[in-house]
């Protein structure tokens, strides 16, 4: 079982998660093995917001090549998408 701070690895910053903070979701990448009670817990800890819920999914890897060499693999990895009580934000998302 990871350490709370284990949990979160980074906050994933794209247009598409920028629309979703507007409704109060935060989406991060989260270690792989970890639940979603552990990665509850580790988001109110962290930022001592309020948790409602947690969709998690597994981003799979894909091919990497250059021009048409097969090179290997890009790592997958897990993304968790934190909805947060009404009212609340996080504030290191905030003016990016």
């Amino acid at each position: 079982m990871p350490h709370l701070y284990d949990v979160i690895r980074r906050p994933i910053l794209s247009e598409r998660n920028t629309d979703l903070m507007a409704q109060g979701r935060y989406t991060f990448e989260v270690a792989p093995d970890a639940n979603k009670i552990q990665i509850k817990a580790a988001v109110e800890t962290a930022f001592g917001v309020t948790v409602l819920a947690v969709n998690t999914l597994n981003v799979h890897r894909k091919v990497r090549r250059e021009r048409t060499k097969f090179r290997g693999y890009r790592t997958g990895w897990k993304k968790a998408i934190v909805t947060l009580a009404p009212g609340q934000r996080i504030e290191i998302f905030e003016g990016i």
